[in-house]
């Protein structure tokens, strides 16, 4: 197995850390740009809302396809050159985005540049944790969270707000100078941060990784979607054996595509835990609580979207501020006064209805996502500290999928919930906006429950923790 050492970083660090981080903001911010554009997208290419919503579903599964696989590239590939060549396939899906005029196209177009932003997180992680000390892990990996977060939370407000006066076509039009230049600026400036281990290839690992994580999210996002029922559980079970058989096959292999022995270390397992609660909570909020804006108090869209604005930015301006402090006092009276305060403002939300004030549900979901900023990006961390450097690769390849595994988990269960009980109240309270808030509130209520228990882990990874 050969190994190549990395060459030392000197003052191009911040430099190298700005690219990786930015680059990384425009791959997740593509996400959700076309979200509020699907209606236009449906009349001018003549689909379903079924087939439109492929647009945003494809998109997640080849991220979520391609952040495990990216693991074993970050051994086998110079940071440069797979820097380059996953803002190559961004670049490449935007200028084709722009161009597209018929579904098939839009829909290819966007799973190239999907190609290019899960190969952007992890290699913009793994670059953070092996170019800074880790004293400093925590203000740097909060900036490269707070972006992950930034992007896509952003993407619906600012395209929504370009769609008032240009056509859907602007919004890659306007990205493609900026990838270039990122492009330009990765060149000149960055060099490989990892260690080279060169592992062997299994293309049956990949085959089956692409099978499994692929299945589960497509099962996930689609159980909610009115799909065929029967088609969605056959292509989620067939992804829950095609991962089970891949993670027994990368403990028999001498060098795995993802090393699953990561979860040996308990700390770590109960961090990944914690990071699923806290990105299935902004997730399924940021989905849940524009549907409940408009149904029940007949907002705008382009209304809805700047509510959460508010939160959003919170949820930024905390991370940076949080990953600092945990940088100095570590992350026992961080993260479960996060999940407490996420709790306490999930309590307060699952009691809004008709009459509720808008400004009362920016404030208390701003505090909920003050309370996300203190576990997100702090957790991931702190999990990932516990981690041995040669782990590095694979802990973020890990979490970085169970993250899209989580936000597909709180789209099926969770609106699930919201529509189920919204139906069941219809006919009762003979109000549509009735209906759309007790079904609001019942799901934020179950929300709640899993947000308690990550205020429960997050205090027994407090105790067992021993950093101070």
């Amino acid at each position: 197995m050969e190994s190549i050492k990395k060459p030392i970083v000197k003052d191009n660090t911040k430099i190298i850390l700005s690219v990786l981080v930015f680059s990384a903001f425009i791959g997740v911010f593509n996400e959700t740009i076309l979200n509020v554009a699907l209606n236009t997208l449906m009349d001018e290419m003549k689909v379903t809302a079924a087939t439109i919503q492929w647009i945003v579903t494809g998109y997640m599964i080849v991220v979520s396809v391609m952040v495990p696989v990216t693991a074993f590239l970050i051994q086998s590939f110079e940071t440069k050159k797979l820097y380059l060549g996953a803002m190559a396939f961004l670049l490449i899906g935007t200028i084709s985005a722009a161009c597209s005029k018929v579904f098939f196209m839009l829909l290819i177009s966007r799973m190239v540049q999907a190609i290019g932003t899960g190969m952007m997180i992890p290699i913009m992680m793994n670059s953070i944790l092996m170019v800074t000390p880790p004293e400093k892990h925590g203000s740097v990996m909060g900036v490269g969270v707070c972006a992950v977060q930034l992007g896509p939370a952003l993407g619906p407000t600012i395209s929504g707000y370009l769609l008032q006066y240009f056509s859907w076509h602007v919004l890659f039009i306007i990205l493609i100078p900026i990838i270039v230049i990122c492009m330009i600026l990765g060149y000149v400036y960055l060099v490989n941060l990892s260690e080279l281990t060169k592992p062997k290839l299994d293309i049956l690992s990949i085959i089956l990784s692409t099978l499994g994580v692929g299945g589960i999210i497509y099962g996930l996002s689609t159980f909610s979607g009115g799909e065929n029922i029967i088609s969605t559980v056959l292509i989620f079970a067939v992804g829950i054996i095609a991962f089970t058989v891949f993670c027994f096959r990368q403990l028999s292999l001498k060098e795995p595509m993802l090393e699953i022995r990561t979860f040996k270390f308990p700390l770590f397992s109960i961090g990944v835990i914690l990071v699923m609660i806290s990105m299935m909570t902004v997730f399924t909020m940021n989905v849940m609580l524009p549907i409940f804006l408009q149904g029940a108090l007949k907002t705008t869209t382009f209304l809805a979207a700047l509510v959460l604005l508010p939160a959003t930015l919170c949820n930024g301006c905390v991370s940076l501020i949080g990953g600092r402090l945990y940088d100095k006092i570590g992350s026992r009276i961080l993260i479960p006064t996060g999940f407490a305060i996420i709790t306490v403002a999930l309590f307060i939300l699952s009691t809004v209805g008709t009459e509720t004030g808008l400004l009362k549900i920016v404030i208390t979901y701003a505090i909920v996502c003050i309370g996300i900023g203190c576990t997100l990006s702090i957790s991931q961390t702190s999990a990932l500290n516990i981690l041995p450097k040669q782990y590095y690769p694979h802990g973020v390849a890990i979490l970085n999928t169970l993250q899209q595994v989580a936000a597909a988990i709180g789209s099926a269960v969770f609106i699930g919930i919201m529509s189920s009980s919204q139906s069941k109240v219809l006919a009762t309270l003979g109000s549509v906006e009735g209906s759309v808030a007790y079904g609001f509130r019942t799901a934020v209520l179950a929300l709640n429950l899993f947000a308690f228990i990550g205020l429960c882990l997050s205090i027994i990874m407090s105790i067992k923790n021993k950093k101070k």
